[in-house]
């Protein structure tokens, strides 16, 4: 591999994959294809030290970020400028296999080396640098290893310098995390931008997804500021005034200490699409018996009737859909303190029950912060508030919360995330979150958290005309940078309209069931749009799971095409999107499929119009390919059974 050459002042030992000259170190990932230099500038006489990330195949190999500046401001000090080089540990390897309960890969594994370096400021307090370089990424994170004190966090100056020529996908910032990713060029667009980012060198395969991982309660939700410069991308706190949040932004930390993981995903689309790294880098579950953990599809009255959960009439109603099309779970969204025409909220959960139906239910608690008034409100704000509403829901049946509206990322706010999300599995029960926080890898801590919203979902058809003209393009740029990362609960697969149109076809739709990922996933349309499905696209929703033992990449490109296969025992599911506005011819590639096995195919793509759907049989192996039409804006399924 041909790695550009940086200074490096102090002559440091290191082991394995360490490469060492006496001005630069290098750290490897265990197949050598991902390198992290450390490195100091200018010939290290101000002691500020950075980090630079390259790539290679074995064939080509390429600078992807040039630089990473480093360091934290602390109330008493700063870490920044003249840090001193202490120690360099052996490199060592860590590997680590466990089980998801749910996610996009059920049994995981993977390997890394990992380095420590001490650093020591000029008041001789100490700073660890740990770095970890995976097959599939690189991720760091800083540590005051001193035994006690407390102080503030005043600032992470953690920046990565991105070359002008790098296409970029990014999403501008807002307390909901709700808005949508535009690609672009260049940094001259200058403001704050959420996490994930996706990244793209230019003229190369090479790709890398920038977000953080073990989020924990000492710290907070970070954001990417680029107003100084366009190109430099700085990770900045939550500010003052975030969604009218209280508190300060600056955590408030107790020595030992360590930050969350800056985590930069790398490698191909596949390996962006494919990567569990945010959850590999999280602490193990810390509920030990997750039998209770059920993930699954809910059916859901918001999007077609806003109040409808005041009405135990329209509640009944989607409960049967539930019943109908073998979902487990109906949720009860807001107002259902309200609810009348025949029934309260007990006689709700009742009738849910008896048909065989688990119910969930809608909280509008999301902090004292929050000034929507939609209620019931506030009833988790403080522990003993959800011991009371978590042991009468227990009593009534119901199996998770949905929690709204928390639109802050402050340190005092990731602990109330955390306090809901314990309390609940006291109680044995799930959780979702919206107006919310993208995923940190809470799912593996606590896999009772089944999903975050922190997307621009189908609801937003109900608020404004804009997701018309912009789902095609928004929804095959998802799976390259939102649901990388986490569970997401955009609230998909509708065939009706709701408040506004759109303009995606029924195709489209039907493989969002399986191009989103997400532990509990609402399917969102009312009942008569489901009934009114042909047989086999009905029969596809009753049996799609939501819990995938495996998770293949197939296809695609951010913002045009996105294809992916997922697996369940045996059996294979594929979905996949377009977003250009003319049709074409597609030939889907079976590659994916293990070695040796035939499989019973049934396609469903695009009819002749959006409205309608055409499906094939066939008999078909790995060395297959099928060919179809899409329409503009269109999509398909298959559902591949192993052929006995």
């Amino acid at each position: 591999m041909n790695f550009k050459i940086s200074s490096f002042c102090v002559a440091i030992t290191l082991a394995a994959t360490v490469s060492v000259t006496a001005r630069q170190a290098v750290i490897q990932s265990p197949d050598k294809q991902i390198s992290v230099e450390l490195s100091c500038e200018p010939e290290c006489e101000n002691g500020i030290w950075h980090l630079t990330v390259n790539y290679s195949d074995g064939e080509e190999a390429a600078e992807l970020i040039p630089k990473i500046s480093l360091g934290l401001i602390r109330n008493d000090q700063s870490f920044s400028e003249g840090l001193k080089l202490v120690k360099t540990g052996k490199a060592k390897t860590i590997t680590e296999k466990y089980t998801a309960v749910h996610g996009k890969r059920k049994d995981r594994a993977n390997t890394a080396r990992e380095v420590t370096v001490e650093f020591q400021s000029p008041s001789k307090a100490k700073l660890n640098l740990v770095i970890r370089v995976f097959d599939d990424g690189v991720t760091f994170r800083y540590e005051f290893p001193e035994k006690s004190g407390t102080y503030k966090i005043m600032d992470e100056l953690t920046a990565y310098h991105i070359p002008d020529s790098t296409k970029r996908w990014l999403q501008p910032w807002n307390p909901a995390n709700e808005r949508v990713y535009d690609e672009m060029l260049d940094g001259s667009v200058q403001q704050d931008w959420g996490i994930p980012a996706l990244f793209n060198v230019k003229d190369t395969e090479y790709w890398y997804l920038i977000h953080e991982g073990d989020l924990g309660r000492d710290y907070v939700g970070t954001k990417l500021r680029n107003t100084s410069d366009g190109n430099i991308y700085k990770l900045a706190f939550p500010d003052s005034g975030d969604a009218r949040s209280t508190g300060v932004p600056e955590p408030e930390i107790e020595l030992p200490w360590k930050s969350a993981w800056r985590v930069i995903i790398i490698g191909d689309l596949g390996d962006i699409v494919e990567s569990t790294l945010i959850e590999d880098v999280s602490p193990p579950s810390k509920i030990k018996n997750t039998d209770w953990i059920k993930p699954g599809i809910a059916s859901w009255n918001y999007w077609s009737n806003n109040h409808g959960t005041k009405d135990y009439q329209v509640v009944k109603k989607f409960a049967d859909l539930a019943a109908y099309m073998n979902w487990p779970y109906t949720l009860l969204d807001w107002e259902w303190d309200a609810m009348g025409n025949g029934g309260d909220l007990k006689d709700a959960a009742a009738y849910i029950e008896s048909i065989g139906v688990k119910p969930w239910i809608w909280y509008n608690s999301g902090g004292d912060h929050n000034w929507v008034p939609a209620t019931p409100k506030d009833r988790m704000l403080t522990h003993e508030n959800r011991v009371e509403e978590f042991t009468k829901l227990k009593e009534m049946g119901f199996v998770g919360v949905k929690v709204d509206f928390f639109e802050s990322e402050k340190q005092h706010m990731i602990n109330y995330y955390l306090d809901i999300i314990e309390d609940a599995a006291e109680f044995e029960m799930m959780v979702n979150v919206h107006g919310s926080i993208v995923p940190r890898g809470w799912s593996r801590t606590y896999p009772n958290f089944m999903s975050s919203e922190a997307v621009r979902g189908a609801e937003w058809y109900n608020n404004t005309p804009e997701l018309t003209t912009t789902a095609p393009k928004h929804n095959t740029t998802l799976p390259f940078t939102r649901n990388v990362v986490g569970p997401m609960d955009y609230t998909p697969v509708t065939f009706t309209n709701s408040q506004h149109a759109h303009i995606t076809s029924y195709g489209h739709e039907l493989a969002l069931s399986v191009v989103f990922e997400s532990g509990i996933q609402h399917f969102a349309d009312r009942p008569e749009g489901y009934y009114q499905l042909p047989d086999e696209a009905r029969s596809f929703l009753k049996e799609v799971p939501v819990v995938w033992d495996d998770t293949r990449f197939v296809d695609g490109y951010p913002g045009k095409l996105a294809v992916l296969a997922r697996q369940k025992g045996e059996n294979w599911y594929v979905g996949g999107i377009r977003s250009d506005r003319w049709d074409t011819n597609y030939t889907l590639d079976l590659s994916f499929l293990p070695k040796g096995k035939k499989y019973k195919l049934t396609l469903i793509s695009d009819g002749e119009y959006d409205a309608t759907f055409e499906t094939k049989h066939l008999v078909v192996t790995q060395d297959s390919t099928v060919d179809f039409r899409l329409l503009r804006r269109g999509g398909f399924v298959a559902q591949l059974t192993v052929f006995n």
